[in-house]
């Protein structure tokens, strides 16, 4: 069974891989209809060189460097450069809006920036143009959309070709340890403003050694090959997709988008895909529509297969099950396995709660897949279900190795191991909140059964985290809707959702206004179907979501039925939103808004 290295940081750890595989195939793109290959080799010269470029730039060790891509091969080659010049990666999401690239430039003191597109460049150039130190961008494509000014502007490609640099020197220089920080990942916080996750080498390489020894224990290590498509800024696909990649020496193809995403894997043929629960979820419903389609004996043979895989997470096959079993597995299964590539050998499923039954679908059909746990401020892995610790549903499976588990007294789950970050970038309050003697305070409610496995019960904390794994802070949505003379009180949902949706109190005074105005009866129930006010709330609404990134945005929205107030216990006494009380009058009216 191979095992890891125990390596002294994340270049390292690329370097000596690409000496390893030279000229094999590591990073693919979809180029003209084909994919097209980036060497090993060419890969660590162009790190090496990029990383020459930065140090060529003023760029010093320490300094913070913004990395604004879509998935690409340039991503990968770009974070392993700002690492190897000794600066600190700051990821920041594509779907950002100038105001977050501006507090994330300002509270990281980033002093440089890579951008891949003129597109993207729209968002960040004029946070840059607002930043308190002068900014260098550097544009994987062109994209100087303004006059220099304060700014300086470099191509990519460029810096590569004027510092050419050997890697083996590049290797040389990675003299920084486990300890040392490697990037910032800014996550959503309660009170608006993202925190940074100060991640440290060792914790990403904690991550990347125990992820691997799954990989190697229950599955064999051999030439693996993976197919990315969530965003590379988020700390799930950084540490999984990316750098458990490299430590693996596996290939990574870079998918196209979702909306081809069931092609790419059939092209691909990946083994290991580090996926959200929403894809499980398109992909259930395409599958039971196409088979549907077809009926007779695919129809028939789907069925039986729900059936024996729910008899068998329940302990109930009988022996009279047998050729059923046989036709399903001889007859169906071949054909699902195709439509996977034909040799996947795990879907890790992360980011979001996974619905067990969705997972029984997959399980029923052959299709291996381990509901992991985690949060960005462990690398982000805590643990993974396995199929040697037996692969439950309603668990999230045994701690990965040399990490430590336990319940606090009040059910909060508790981490302890070098996976656990150094703190929140600039701020010691939140960082003492969440990190008490070197115990990380997952704000998770759960147990441990009695296999080792944790099973999450509930979340102490409001972070709404929706079907694709992204992070929304409701308060911060929440306070921006009461901005507005419209809205006196909201309520933003949408966990485990597609999108955000809301509960929204109009303001009495305005409505009194309105209704002067149009000549209208203020009569609460009866002006919540009016079309003309719902469209003067809908229009404070669109304000608002100007300023919110996609995932943050409210799609729709219902009006509440009455003030949220202390003696309707929707308030506490000091004035906050009783979330689960309002979910008990609401549930059913916002649930209704995803269905219409």
């Amino acid at each position: 069974m191979r095992t890891l290295e125990h390596f002294p940081n994340l270049v390292t750890m690329f370097f000596a891989r690409a000496r390893e595989n030279g000229d094999k195939p590591f990073l693919w793109h979809k180029a003209g209809g084909e994919w097209q290959p980036t060497s090993w080799a060419e890969a660590a010269r162009q790190v090496a060189s990029l990383a020459a470029g930065l140090k060529a730039l003023g760029l010093k060790r320490g300094d913070r460097v913004m990395l604004v891509s879509e998935n690409r091969p340039e991503w990968c080659i770009s974070d392993l450069a700002i690492m190897a010049a000794g600066c600190i990666t700051v990821p920041t999401y594509v779907t950002n809006t100038q105001r977050d690239h501006q507090h994330i430039m300002e509270n990281s003191g980033a002093c440089a920036a890579i951008v891949s597109t003129a597109k993207l460049a729209r968002e960040l150039i004029p946070a840059a143009l607002h930043a308190s130190t002068p900014q260098k961008i550097i544009g994987i494509e062109d994209v100087r959309l303004v006059q220099p000014g304060s700014i300086e502007f470099h191509g990519w490609h460029q810096l590569i070709a004027d510092h050419p640099a050997s890697p083996d020197a590049a290797a040389g220089e990675a003299s920084f340890q486990r300890e040392d920080l490697a990037c910032i990942i800014y996550t959503s916080g309660t009170g608006g403003a993202p925190r940074g996750v100060m991640q440290h080498h060792g914790a990403i390489l904690h991550n990347v050694a125990g992820c691997s020894a799954v990989i190697a224990e229950d599955f064999g290590w051999d030439d693996e090959v993976f197919l990315s498509f969530l965003p590379l800024s988020h700390a799930y696909e950084h540490t999984g997709g990316q750098h458990f990649a490299i430590g693996l020496g596996g290939q990574i193809y870079y998918a196209e988008g979702l909306d081809k995403l069931a092609a790419n894997i059939e092209e691909v043929r990946p083994t290991i895909m580090f996926v959200v629960p929403r894809l499980f979820e398109v992909l259930r419903t395409r599958i039971t529509k196409a088979v549907e389609k077809q009926g007779g004996m695919a129809a028939y043979l789907l069925g039986k297969a729900i059936e024996l895989g729910n008899k068998e997470s329940e302990g109930r096959l009988r022996l009279t099950d047998r050729p059923a079993q046989l036709a399903v597995r001889t007859l169906f299964r071949p054909k699902i396995a195709k439509r996977f590539g034909g040799r996947m050998k795990a879907m890790v499923s992360g980011g979001a709660p996974l619905n067990p039954e969705v997972g029984l679908f997959f399980q029923a059909l052959g299709v291996t897949f381990l509901q992991g746990y985690g949060q960005t401020e462990a690398a982000p892995v805590i643990s993974c279900n396995r199929p040697s610790a037996g692969v439950r549903m309603d668990s999230v499976g045994p701690p990965l190795a040399n990490t430590e588990v336990r319940i606090a007294e009040d059910g909060e789950i508790l981490v302890r191991g070098e996976l656990v970050m150094h703190g929140y970038w600039r701020n010691e309050d939140e960082t003492a909140r969440v990190l008490k003697d070197g115990w990380l305070h997952t704000g998770d409610i759960g147990l441990i059964d009695e296999a080792g496995r944790i099973k999450i019960t509930d979340r102490k904390k409001d972070i709404i985290v929706n079907d694709k794994g992204e992070n929304v802070a409701p308060q911060k949505v929440e306070g921006m809707l009461t901005l507005q003379p419209e809205i006196s009180q909201a309520m933003i949902a949408g966990d485990r959702r597609p999108y955000m949706v809301a509960v929204i109190v109009p303001d009495p005074e305005w409505t009194q206004e309105w209704c002067a105005a149009n000549r209208a009866v203020c009569d609460f129930k009866r002006l919540a179907e009016d079309s003309g006010y719902r469209a003067a709330l809908n229009a404070a609404v669109d304000r608002v979501n100007q300023d919110l990134t996609v995932t943050e945005r409210i799609r729709r929205f219902i009006v509440a039925d009455r003030p949220f107030t202390i003696e309707n216990e929707q308030l506490t006494p000091s004035l906050k939103i009783r979330r689960h009380i309002l979910r008990q009058v609401y549930g059913e009216k916002l649930d209704a808004l995803y269905k219409a």
